[in-house]
């Protein structure tokens, strides 16, 4: 399967996209602190069953544009970089999927651009206002603590890039439940990618707009969608807890949920097959 590397305009920015296939639009979206290789064992399994797949590296990741500032990763930006991707490719609608971070874009995306979205996945990754009315009565506070280091100023950057990013390379090795969910290829394309430069502040930087600015999660906390949506979760997140699958029918009432007991936060690249299946099954289907 060949997958190509484009460019394409975003909201004021130039963004790397790779892309596979024919078909209808399915828009891969990852988390931190990754890029469009979050999605390489989706890719394929995508295009083959028949759809055009567009995996773009967010703003600030990877061989995507840098722009400078917290205020420039505010998640308005983001989700307009995502919608021009899309027109891009001349689709009126896409499949939105997103992990982790790439998961809150998708769900803002879905509620700001419902015009141009098919149906939507989110793959452990807390919608903003469920997330945010566990937070004070479960143990997800504590699980959350790296959410307010991310947030402080040059202290994240040198405690994740020390020892040639050793603490990004143990985050791959030891929070995935099962032991060959990366390989050391796998890590080090990552690490390279969040090492280009400006990339590790950039990756933070979205930490920090949705901390230190007022209001700037307010499009993900009141974010709701029509479309179908389908939730794919890892049981043994150890970031996030089982406790946000509770309530996102307020948010999305056309809601499935499929749990994944022996996978942890990397789901899609720990239980890859059952992710690809359960993907291409749910897209598949007539809305």
């Amino acid at each position: 399967m060949i997958i190509k590397h484009d460019q394409v305009q975003g909201s004021g920015v130039t963004l790397h996209v790779a892309s596979s296939g024919t078909g209808a639009l399915v828009v891969l979206l990852h988390g931190f602190p990754e890029c469009w290789y979050s999605w390489h064992r989706q890719i394929p399994a995508l295009a083959e069953a028949g759809f055009k797949v567009l995996a773009p590296d967010l703003r600030g990741y990877n061989l995507s544009d840098k722009p400078r500032g917290v205020d420039s990763y505010h998640v308005s930006h983001v989700i307009d970089d995502v919608a021009e991707v899309v027109r891009a490719h001349g689709g009126e609608r896409a499949h939105i999927v997103g992990h982790d971070w790439g998961g809150i874009i998708a769900w803002c995306f879905a509620a700001r651009y419902p015009h141009l979205v098919n149906k939507l996945v989110i793959l452990n990754a807390p919608h903003m206002g469920v997330y945010r009315e566990i937070i004070g009565r479960s143990k997800q506070l504590l699980k959350s603590w790296y959410v307010l280091l991310f947030a402080l100023p040059w202290i994240p950057e040198w405690r994740l890039s020390r020892k040639n990013y050793a603490a990004v390379r143990r985050m791959f090795k030891k929070m995935p439940v099962r032991p060959d969910a990366f390989s050391e290829e796998d890590i080090d394309y990552l690490v390279e990618a969040i090492s280009r430069p400006g990339a590790l502040t950039a990756a933070l930087n979205y930490y920090r707009c949705g901390v230190r600015r007022r209001g700037a999660m307010q499009i993900a906390r009141t974010a709701y969608t029509d479309a179908e949506t389908l939730i794919i979760w890892g049981e043994q997140d150890m970031a996030l807890g089982l406790e946000l699958l509770e309530g996102n029918e307020k948010y999305a009432p056309n809601l499935k949920i499929h749990r994944i007991s022996d996978a942890g936060h990397w789901v899609q690249n720990e239980a890859a097959d059952e992710v690809n299946a359960v993907l291409v099954k749910f897209l598949s289907e007539a809305t």
